[in-house]
């Protein structure tokens, strides 16, 4: 079984981080999204992964192959397919086609987090004998997704692609199992009003033929990090299982309260309080006169002093001293908060672009 895995889409929904990088390379609890879907994989016994990444955005996808790189760090081997514009999901499986072949492949879109990983699911697929295998779970917002209607054999009978009027609460998981009919289903299909090819309607394609298509209710969380609120939420599922590591510096003075995660270089400094879950990455300061509350992660070489910070994500290099409370906020990369002289009025909730600076 191969695995395939898309990180081509523009991730609009999370502008202004999205304007100068990848969405899938986000970090959560300090760790890139597109990273948990190749261990998920790789976790599943894969060895030979494809990433779809964008042709008409250079940038992007080069971002993403410097990243990842060629799979040695995960003892797999990784290939990346050229997608020229994004044309939609069952496109981006039908210019994989060539690296595929004729073996079982599992399609897992780069920006979805699934707890448990996918491991019973390749196996049930592998010994189902079905063409097809999709992922569901219910979900109180079914028309922002593809939905299934089951019978009540549990049976797929029909796919429905973001209706205006869901038939079902039952939501498409973006993590699907095929086998190479699934080739002949997308060549059958037209774009949809979008103007793409939709995987839904390549599925319901085999199910119109009589082809076997199985699907699976998830019993943990899932999370498709399309917007901040989205990654926030990833961000704080992650953590509430983090284990208490110390490889950073303490200092006597300095208070901490329940499980964190503190990188090697980095120091929390005498007046600082830091209550977990929350990670720290490398070479990071932490205070004097700081609170850094639960959920919170915080990437490398960052600064935090004089402040407040919660339930955030602090990508790397951000500075950030400033009398305030920073709550439910995602900074980006070599971002500043700096102390302004004159008193404005104070912001609760940031969502920051790299390189920014904002006098607070």
């Amino acid at each position: 079984m191969k695995g395939l895995i898309l990180a081509g889409g523009l991730g609009k929904r999370l502008r202004p981080l999205t304007h100068t990088g990848p969405k899938q390379l986000i970090p959560v609890a300090n760790k890139p999204v597109l990273f948990y879907c190749i261990e998920d994989l790789v976790n599943a016994g894969i060895k030979d992964i494809a990433i779809v990444v964008s042709g008409h955005d250079p940038l992007r996808a080069e971002a993403i192959k410097q990243a990842v790189g060629d799979g040695k760090r995960w003892n797999v081997n990784i290939n990346y397919i050229s997608q020229d514009q994004p044309r939609g999901l069952a496109h981006a499986v039908a210019i994989a086609k060539d690296f595929i072949s004729d073996d079982n492949f599992v399609m897992y879109l780069g920006d979805n987090m699934l707890k448990g990983g996918i491991n019973k699911f390749v196996e049930e697929f592998k010994n189902s004998g079905a063409d097809a295998s999709i992922l569901l779970t219910k979900h109180k917002n079914p028309e922002k997704f593809g939905v299934a209607v089951l019978n009540d054999k549990n049976d797929i009978i029909e796919l429905e692609e973001k209706p205006a009027s869901p038939k079902s609460n039952l939501v498409i998981v973006g993590v699907y199992l095929f086998n190479s009919k699934i080739f002949d289903a997308i060549s059958k299909i037209v774009p949809s009003a979008r103007g793409e090819l939709e995987i839904t309607h390549a599925i319901q394609k085999l199910i119109e033929n009589k082809d076997r298509v199985i699907s699976h209710i998830i019993d943990g969380w899932w999370d498709d990090t399309g917007n901040a609120e989205d990654i926030l939420h990833a961000n704080h599922l992650i953590l509430t299982e983090l284990e208490h590591e110390i490889k950073g510096v303490i200092e006597d003075g300095a208070r901490i309260i329940g499980d964190i995660r503190l990188g090697e270089g980095s120091t929390i400094r005498s007046g600082a309080v830091v209550r977990g879950p929350a990670v720290i990455g490398k070479n990071v300061i932490i205070g004097p006169n700081t609170y850094v509350g639960p959920y919170t992660s915080i990437g490398d070489n960052c600064n935090i002093e004089g402040c407040e910070v919660e339930s955030s994500i602090i990508i790397e290099g951000v500075i950030i001293k400033v009398n305030k409370r920073i709550v439910d906020s995602l900074i980006g990369k070599d971002s500043k908060l700096l102390s302004s002289s004159n008193r404005l009025p104070s912001g609760h909730k940031l969502i920051i672009g790299e390189n920014s600076e904002i006098e607070m």
